[in-house]
């Protein structure tokens, strides 16, 4: 059976313009059936990263917000830090740069929250025994929170070809040290001549992995890849490998975002934003061109059924011939045209695969 997933274009007018538009479609989607009073809300958005402009726009996440209020609910924006060096490697970092982004309590009638703390190891494991984890780090605020509603910013992505829904619930949920499971299938490495063996990285390894000299010593026998000690290192000595098949890098994010919704299947929304669609993910320092205009705003209960939405609404669109796509504009496949060497169904195929939703939708227009 198709899953309904709820449509608003961009059109405005006197009375009804985007703003009233969103309230519509979330009211349409049902997200105020699983919101009860009282109950601790995570709206899971990027803030973007500093010189990024291509994030949601704060005004729509006020909207959202006071939805929620209006049910009785007690919403919060959150976010996980990220695993590489920028604006938002951290809480202090990370809730700067989000009001500087436009995103204070004064705007967007709601407290910021970083889901995985101070410097990234607040956290809790969630089991799911799929195919490349038993368990899963999930943010401990957004794993406590009572109801999930996951607010999309929909464009382009080196690694997975796009990014919407479910990376951004998968990714974008996992601790730090997740983050790092989730982008490398191979084991850290000390970096010569950067480590000054001060021994941080010795408390924070489970595994007892680690031992220190004139640098770190890493006995790989001992290691499980957690990820721990390439986000503890205050000097950078200890080497994140960015490098993974795209097809399991999709796959596990997947898998998070599998953890993120396993007990809140029944407690989760999703709306995800056709807007400004860039070539590359608000993690990078600047926002391209879009490659196409503007689509519209589209909500469901259904991430798999969303996202693949989302796809269909872009390579439906007319490209940009002034944005990446150049004289390939008109390509069917635009995501597949910027990034050939990346298969994005991967994601939606894995994501049905394991229960999250179906590719299978019916497209509501509100």
């Amino acid at each position: 059976m198709p899953s309904k997933v709820y449509f608003t274009d961009m059109r405005a007018k006197h009375g009804l313009n985007l703003l009233d538009k969103l309230g519509k479609l979330y009211d349409a989607a049902g997200f105020q059936e699983f919101i009860k009073p009282k109950e601790l809300v995570a709206l899971k958005v990027h803030f973007g990263e500093r010189g990024n402009t291509s994030y949601i726009r704060p005004q729509f996440l006020r909207k959202i917000v006071d939805k929620v209020k209006t049910a009785g609910g007690k919403p919060f924006l959150t976010d996980a830090n990220t695993l590489y060096v920028g604006s938002r490697a951290n809480a202090v970092d990370h809730l700067i740069t989000a009001i500087e982004n436009g995103f204070p309590y004064s705007v967007v009638n709601a407290p910021l929250v970083i889901a995985d703390g101070l410097n990234g190891k607040d956290y809790r494991t969630v089991e799911v025994n799929l195919k490349h984890f038993k368990e899963v780090k999930i943010g401990s605020a957004i794993f406590h929170a009572d109801s999930f509603i996951a607010v999309s910013h929909f464009k382009g992505h080196e690694a997975t070809g796009f990014g919407g829904t479910l990376k951004n619930v998968g990714m974008g949920s996992g601790s730090r040290s997740g983050k790092q499971q989730m982008h490398s299938d191979l084991l850290p490495r000390i970096k010569d001549g950067k480590c000054l063996a001060c021994g941080r990285c010795i408390k924070w390894c489970p595994g007892e992995a680690i031992s220190v000299a004139e640098q770190a010593i890493i006995e790989y026998e001992k290691c499980m890849g957690c990820g721990e000690c390439t986000v503890t290192c205050p000097h950078g000595a200890i080497g994140i490998n960015w490098k993974t098949q795209q097809d399991v890098i999709q796959e596990k994010i997947v898998e998070y975002a599998y953890g993120v919704l396993k007990d809140k299947k029944d407690k989760a929304g999703f709306i995800t934003f056709v807007m400004g669609v860039t070539p590359d993910c608000d993690c990078v320092s600047y926002s391209d061109a879009p490659i196409i205009g503007d689509v519209g705003i589209l909500a469901s209960r259904d991430p798999v059924a969303l996202d693949q939405a989302c796809i269909d609404l872009v390579n439906q669109q007319a490209g940009l011939k002034n944005s990446r796509l150049g004289e390939e504009n008109q390509a069917e496949d635009k995501f597949g045209t910027l990034y050939p060497d990346v298969d994005w169904g991967v994601q939606l195929a894995y994501g049905e695969e394991i229960g999250l939703g179906t590719r299978d939708y019916e497209l509501v227009k509100i």
